[in-house]
């Protein structure tokens, strides 16, 4: 019997990532990531897949009602967009040497202009 893999799958997206979303109903828009999922492959977009949520009377919230929320869409249907053309691209992962103090590392670089995408 094979094992499990315990590993999370690697994901090109991460929190405060430019993505446009290329499926869906929001198609065409562009967003900030909130949060990422990685179990659940699911992306927190801000302003895309608002859901309404109807909210009970809190403490901070004295009268309640029904507020927007985005809700996570799966993490395919979201592209990172490319730093200098402002463009969704595919992501490859590059290794920089050590430099100085800097250890080697890798980073994200856009697939259309090869500019990196970690700073």
């Amino acid at each position: 019997m094979p094992r499990k893999s315990k590993s999370q799958p690697k994901l090109n997206v991460k929190k405060g990532d430019e993505v446009m979303v290329i499926a869906g109903n929001d198609k065409g828009t562009k967003g900030r990531v909130l949060m990422v999922f990685p179990s659940k492959e699911r992306v927190l977009v801000e302003g895309v897949n608002l859901r309404t949520h109807h909210d009970k009377p809190s403490q901070e919230n004295q009268q309640g009602g029904r507020i927007k929320r985005e809700a996570a869409i799966h993490i395919s249907n979201v592209m990172v967009v490319d730093p200098s053309s402002g463009e969704p691209t595919r992501v490859g992962r590059t290794r920089i040497e050590a430099d100085g103090n800097k250890p080697a590392r890798w980073v994200r670089v856009a697939k259309v202009s090869d500019e990196l995408i970690d700073k």
